[in-house]
């Protein structure tokens, strides 16, 4: 069983930036595809961004691309996700996830990311 340990969110203001990070304990065949989702108050969980750990062709969320960054970090199994301009609506706790690429089957604890305007 892959363990996950994400963190790095926190409070900051519009505009400003956040990078998370998240440590796989293991890279395995079930942890190929590693990424990032948000759940914000009252909404379902949706992605973010995706990475293999070969770091080619990431994948974005429509409404981040261009203002967030995923990547990995080989060495240390850990895999980021560098937010810049930042806008309220980005506010959710933040998971990271990794799988096959056909199902996600591991989970972080999630970090809080609040952005006030």
């Amino acid at each position: 069983q892959a363990q996950l340990v994400d963190s790095g969110g926190g409070l900051v203001q519009a505009g400003g930036s956040l990078r998370l990070s998240c440590t796989a304990s293991e890279r395995t065949f079930s942890t190929r595809v590693m990424g990032w989702f948000r759940q914000a108050p009252g909404k379902e969980r949706e992605f973010v961004a995706a990475i293999v750990w070969s770091g080619f062709n990431p994948d974005y969320q429509s409404s981040v691309r261009g203002r967030f960054t995923i990547s990995v970090d080989n060495t240390t199994n850990t895999v980021f996700l560098q937010m810049n301009s930042l806008k309220p609506e980005d506010t959710a706790v933040y998971y990271c996830a990794a799988g096959t690429g056909t199902s996600w089957r591991y989970w972080g604890q999630g970090t809080q990311v609040t952005v006030s305007s």
